[in-house]
């Protein structure tokens, strides 16, 4: 079965230097029909301006993933790690017992373009960790870039296997999933026909039934897809 999550149907937020598109359920918005799905807590579309940013915040017991599509974030945590994210490169925080960071723009001029991910781990109170990983998309291949068994560029300490994919005008893909396991689909740039259904930029489509993905590139595009594994 087939659920579409249009993109303007998210919630939205918006600051001087912010603006933000909520899949799911976060901060002030609230919406008890888009909490979730299954441990997928949080899809943010973030656009932060030049000189913008978070300060030194808290999160515990959460996978924190940020995939920048456009510009440069800066990054330091009570870890001790200080760097700067780009597009072609995704970062992993494992909160765990604890940890303090801080997100800034790292240009004073130009808007950095991201999507936040928050994934519930399966164990609570594991140590925190940090990884960063530069990848490059072939049209036409997904890439695994996160899983739980040491087989993607990050680790994801849940039953999760993240994979993107960049795809020209035209192009078709499929994907088989596992058996048992449920789709999100999180369009992060571009127009797809998906199981013949037209999506675009910000929509979401989440698959429960275990069935082969079929998609069709309407523009040249890119997605994310989260594969939640049944065990």
């Amino acid at each position: 079965m087939l659920k579409l999550r249009p993109a303007v149907d998210r919630g939205h937020s918006q600051l001087d230097w912010l603006d933000s598109w909520h899949t799911f359920s976060f901060d002030q918005y609230y919406d008890p029909q888009h909490m979730s799905f299954g441990p997928l807590r949080v899809i943010n579309e973030d656009t932060i301006a030049g000189g913008g940013g978070f300060g030194m915040h808290p999160h515990r017991d959460m996978e924190i993933i940020t995939y920048v599509t456009s510009g440069k974030l800066r990054h330091q945590d009570s870890m001790g790690n200080g760097s700067i994210i780009s597009s072609g490169e995704i970062q992993k925080m494992s909160a765990g017992t604890g940890v303090w960071h801080s997100e800034h723009n790292a240009s004073a001029d130009q808007p950095v373009h991201l999507l936040q991910i928050w994934i519930m781990p399966e164990q609570k109170g594991l140590k925190p960790s940090y990884e960063q990983e530069r990848f490059e998309l072939k049209e036409g291949e997904w890439k695994l870039l996160g899983s739980p068994d040491g087989d993607g560029l990050i680790s994801i300490r849940q039953k999760v296997k993240l994979y993107a994919l960049s795809a020209a005008d035209g192009q078709s893909s499929s994907f088989q999933p596992q058996k048992g396991s449920k789709l999100w689909i999180q369009i992060v740039k571009g127009q797809f026909a998906i199981q013949g259904k037209n999506s675009s930029s910000g929509d979401g489509v989440s698959i429960e039934k275990d069935e082969t993905l079929e998609l069709k590139a309407l523009s040249p595009g890119e997605i994310l897809l989260f594969e939640i594994l049944d065990n």
